[in-house]
């Protein structure tokens, strides 16, 4: 199909390509639009059906999105923001150029650009930004009859009809009632008795994985979104949320890699941005190693005395770093999920410890049996390399599982205390453990 598209779009049969195209998802479509040479595009996507064209328009990338609206008219261009939901509207304006909404903005109606400029108010991570206006609000005085007809009236424009919200005269959320509920009751029954009053409300300047995590926790799909003074402004689908969740995990990702988070996908960033993102966090663990250095440089004397030592360094950093990125990712993890809280910290340090204690006494019996029984080397030495790796990983464990808890105490996003610091941290304390406890074994 994709080849049969292209081939009508290179022999310039545009409307035989249109054709084979609505018969496509609106996202392959959108996909399809990524490949085609832009000037032919632009020619297919005007002759697109106008319902059509709106809905792909919402799943085309940003650059793409950029161009399609510069490329028109400004009666072309409102003819499809007109038609999409006002959170696509907002998430579209806030990712362009001040030229592109200026554009849009002086050719909606005053009560559409007054609602455009209190959404772009809120804060960027925020409910607020990431609500949508099209929602069904019911008065509690209504009868199911009532309920239905206003909802055939005014339903079709909506983001969801499947749950609706009760809201009084001043438009204080007062509860909530699916279409379900509405339709198996008689019409005679009035809302006020069938509603749900426990609602769980978002506040419009709550944290986005804030409500993410709420979505999560209680398998909602629509939550309504309130001000301070708990009147009903907005509500949030879950397919908002995914994109939040994917957003979020994409940052935590980047964090924890040490660099920089960058929304762009990773071909579209150019090679400077993406160099930029990296240096800053590259620069501090390259001069972080001074510490290491310095240690090394301390007990030089006890490395020239016994030469064989220089041998087991590698294997001791590398096993402590690898065993508290393990504990920090899992904790990391759990703090995304909301599974731990930074007041689990001491039975996490206590889960920490048991496990490092199980897997050091492994990983130092295995380690004996190399070093002293097929290696031949020196027996206090091989205790020596043992006990230090066996302390090196408990002591790993223990910071890489402590350090998360204590970063999203102190507000900081834990997914900075991820491998690359962790390693960081944990090469220069198995240096200090393993000389120190050389010197003692071995007296030295």
């Amino acid at each position: 199909m994709r080849e049969k598209i292209f081939g009508l779009v290179e022999q310039g049969k545009y409307i035989e390509a249109r054709n084979e195209m609505t018969g496509l998802n609106v996202v392959d479509i959108a996909q399809l639009f990524e490949e085609i040479d832009q000037k032919n595009l632009l020619i297919i996507f005007r002759i697109l059906p106008k319902d059509l064209s709106s809905d792909v328009f919402t799943h085309m990338s940003r650059e793409l999105q950029r161009y399609v609206i510069e490329s028109m008219t400004d009666q072309e261009a409102m003819s499809i923001i007109d038609d999409l939901f006002m959170d696509d509207v907002i998430d579209f304006l806030e990712e362009m150029p001040s030229n592109v909404v200026k554009k849009i903005l002086k050719n909606t109606s005053e009560e559409t650009r007054r609602l455009i400029n209190q959404f772009l108010r809120y804060p960027a991570d925020s409910a607020g930004s990431i609500m949508t206006i099209e929602y069904i609000d019911l008065k509690k005085e209504m009868t199911v009859e009532q309920a239905v007809q206003y909802i055939k009236a005014n339903g079709h424009d909506k983001e969801t009809i499947n749950t609706c919200y009760v809201i009084n005269s001043h438009r204080i959320l007062e509860g909530v009632i699916s279409l379900g509920t509405i339709i198996l009751n008689d019409h005679g029954t009035v809302i006020r008795d069938i509603m749900d009053s426990d609602v769980l409300a978002i506040n419009t300047h709550d944290d986005q994985e804030e409500v993410a995590n709420l979505f999560k926790k209680y398998d909602y799909y629509v939550m309504p979104v309130v001000d301070t003074e708990n009147r009903l402004v907005g509500i949030i689908t879950v397919d908002d949320i995914l994109d939040v969740i994917d957003q979020e995990s994409t940052e935590d990702i980047q964090k924890m890699a040490a660099m920089q988070p960058s929304e762009k996908e990773y071909l579209k960033t150019s090679n400077w941005v993406l160099a930029k993102h990296r240096i800053p966090w590259l620069l501090i663990l390259m001069l972080s190693a001074i510490f290491t250095g310095g240690i090394i440089k301390r007990y030089e004397s006890a490395l020239q005395s016994v030469i064989v030592l220089a041998a087991f360094i590698p294997m001791l950093m590398d096993t402590g770093g690898n065993s508290g990125s393990q504990s920090s990712t899992l904790v990391i993890r759990g703090l995304a999920l909301g599974e731990l809280q930074p007041g689990d910290i001491w039975k996490v340090l206590w889960k920490e410890l048991c496990i490092s204690g199980l897997v050091g006494i492994i990983l130092s019996a295995v380690n004996f049996v190399r070093i002293y029984w097929i290696g031949q080397t020196n027996i206090l030495v091989s205790i020596t390399v043992s006990v230090t790796l066996f302390l090196t990983v408990v002591l790993a464990k223990v910071i890489g599982g402590a350090l998360p808890l204590v970063a999203k105490k102190l507000k900081i996003d834990p997914a900075i205390m991820a491998g690359p610091l962790i390693t960081t941290i944990v090469d220069a304390v198995a240096l200090v453990v393993y000389f120190s406890m050389a010197t003692w074994l071995l007296g030295i």
